[in-house]
């Protein structure tokens, strides 16, 4: 069975977000062999200018060693994060940078980065409150997520978005969340 990693950096107990991962992961779980990884979980800290150095001297801590290591071989990837600050919640940002690792997910030819991950699709899942479509400049999550996989070489990244949920009767709040968990299992078929 393929190893499909699900990144989960949803904030709130009663998340959107993961009502729609949810939905993806009950059509995936027939294909895939699923690990979840919760990034405010492990809660990486992002990189300082002293753990910089230790990194260029070689020293990683294991856990990041670990992960990255089943990132770079994971067959697909799905992330779940809320639009938070026009992206996605720092500690998310922090957890991608303890992965991009030199030699586990991506490498050089000495004139630019090349990645070497095993990944071929990444389904991006996120809900906003503002009304930003996927696309849009205001959107620096999914472009930020096509930029990784450029340096990863994770392949084609998918989004799959609910948006403007703050500003919305809550009835239609729950249809719109609802319309986008069918669209994220249609697409988790051919994922």
């Amino acid at each position: 069975m393929e190893k499909l990693i699900i990144i989960d950096s949803c904030m709130r107990e009663e998340s959107r977000t993961r009502v729609i991962l949810e939905a993806a992961k009950e059509v995936l779980s027939a294909r895939y062999d699923i690990e979840t990884i919760d990034v405010n979980a492990i809660g990486l800290p992002p990189l300082t200018p002293e753990t910089l150095k230790e990194r260029t001297l070689g020293k990683v801590p294991e856990e990041a060693l670990s992960i990255a290591g089943r990132l770079a071989s994971a067959d697909r990837i799905v992330i779940a994060a809320p639009f938070w600050d026009m992206s996605f919640p720092a500690i998310l940002k922090a957890f991608f940078e303890n992965m991009s690792l030199y030699n586990v997910t991506f490498t050089d030819d000495g004139t630019t980065c090349t990645g070497i991950c095993r990944c071929s699709k990444v389904l991006y899942i996120t809900t906003r409150g503002m009304n930003i479509p996927t696309g849009d400049f205001r959107d620096q999550g999914s472009s930020y997520l096509q930029a990784l996989s450029s340096l990863w070489g994770l392949g084609e990244v998918i989004t799959v978005a609910a948006w403007n949920l703050d500003y919305m009767p809550l009835e239609k709040v729950a249809e719109k969340v609802r319309e986008t968990a069918e669209l994220a299992r249609k697409i988790s078929e051919e994922f």
